[in-house]
């Protein structure tokens, strides 16, 4: 019998790792920190952290519940539908950081697939590594630091100039310009921004277009995500000649080329860059970009959010919004679907119903509104005494009728709007 009983927790523990047993599968194909990993474990979870290639996923993904990517998988529709299709079980794809820009959102939204993203782990780190670039393009830190390198003594020549007292601008003012804003300030910046959307509390004096901040700015910080080169040699033209750009948001927001002749010209007065629009796919693979023939740019290799701190906090970010999903179908943090229904953009109203704790009810509910014509957009339920308070969020204002009808159903106590 005990051996009989040890077989059975030794196959008992391989179905878990394989996901059998009930067990929810998670992917972590871009890697995961332990802490994290460890988390989703005791929530339950079996969690691989094997990368796969493009060809693997096709074939694997379909086991998996929850894909957890960074930048370096590309979830392309093929994979989408290959992982949701013929049974496949994908339901949730969580982006560790900020950009989805390698999830094809429609593709998910389409096959039913939510994603979610993890945008407040790394915010620091990348605020930080914004104003570490402004100091290194400012005051000329890399050059003298590579002149020493090579043995020779050059001081006059690196010359540079100081960030306080300077005006930054700051295009997008989201969390990240927020933070950079912040900083700014506190080494007695002036701070001007544009961004369609205006934080009520924040040390951002707005402007009203991309140009006006390009008109004033000493210093230009590209913080927002896009599809489109936001910077060109019309928004080069427009800058101060002793202007600096800095952009560790997107590469495909500065236009390479464009930046090139500006800065080979003497157009602006330097520009350091931490994203590209072509980056290398592996580590230790040929960067090539004209740009490095250049000595007024410092360039970094995608290190904003490359801090140990940045990757536990996002890793355990994106495990908590992927597990709160499988186990209790929140949707907070959505890029593609709205966080609340409110973000729906739907005209939306809500009735509260006391009832007994049992089997049934919901289904008895359900069949109610459709009687009535009546769309159910959401509902949450608690315990409340022994008995359960359910709200619904419906599409149909309540009335009297409806009221009524609900309160015919046997274990209801109660129905107010």
């Amino acid at each position: 019998m005990a051996v009989q009983a040890l077989e059975w927790l030794i196959d008992f523990i391989e179905n878990c790792k394989t996901g059998e047993n009930g067990t929810m599968k998670i992917l972590a194909n871009d890697g995961l920190v332990e802490e994290a990993v460890e988390f989703l474990r005791r929530e339950g979870f079996s969690v691989d952290t094997e990368k796969r290639n493009h060809e693997d996923l096709l074939g694997d993904l379909p086991d998996f519940d929850a894909l957890l990517v960074r930048s370096a998988t590309k979830v392309t529709r093929e994979l989408i539908e290959a992982a949701t299709t013929s049974r496949g079980k994908l339901k949730i794809i969580g982006r560790g950081g900020v950009g989805t820009d390698n999830i094809d959102l429609q593709a998910a939204k389409e096959n039913g697939v939510v994603v979610k993203f993890a945008p407040h782990g790394n915010i620091n780190a990348t605020a930080e590594h914004v104003i570490g670039l402004m100091f290194a393009i400012a005051r000329k830190v890399p050059f003298a630091h590579h002149t020493l390198k090579s043995g020779l003594w050059h001081k006059a020549r690196f010359q540079g100039v100081e960030l306080h007292g300077r005006t930054l601008g700051l295009i997008g003012c989201g969390r990240i310009g927020q933070a950079v804003a912040v900083k700014a300030k506190d080494l007695g910046m002036k701070v001007v921004g544009y961004d369609m959307y205006r934080w009520m509390d924040s040390e951002v004096d707005y402007l009203d277009s991309i140009d006006a901040v390009l008109d004033v700015a000493d210093f230009v910080s590209i913080n927002t995500g896009g599809r489109e080169p936001l910077i060109r040699a019309p928004e080069l033209e427009r800058m101060k000649s002793s202007a600096f750009l800095i952009n560790a948001s997107r590469g495909v927001n500065v236009e390479e080329n464009a930046l090139y002749d500006a800065l080979k010209n003497g157009r602006i007065a330097g520009a350091a860059l931490d994203v590209y629009e072509n980056e290398p796919k592996r580590e230790g693979e040929p960067f090539k970009s004209k740009l490095v023939e250049l000595d007024n740019i410092v360039l970094s290799a995608h290190l904003g959010a490359s801090t140990a701190n940045a990757s536990r906090k996002t890793g355990m970010e994106i495990a908590k919004v992927v597990s709160n999903y499988l186990k209790y179908g929140d949707f907070s943090q959505s890029v593609n679907v709205g966080s609340t229904v409110v973000d729906e953009g739907i005209e939306l109203y809500t009735i509260f119903i006391t009832h007994e704790d049992r089997p049934g009810m919901f289904g008895k509910f359900g069949t109610a509104f459709g009687e009535m014509g009546v769309n159910i957009q959401e509902n949450n339920s608690r315990r409340l005494d022994g008995r359960a308070q359910t709200v619904y969020t419906i599409q149909e204002k309540p009335t009297a009728e409806m009221q009524e009808k609900l309160l015919a159903i046997e274990g209801v106590m109660r129905v107010a709007y």
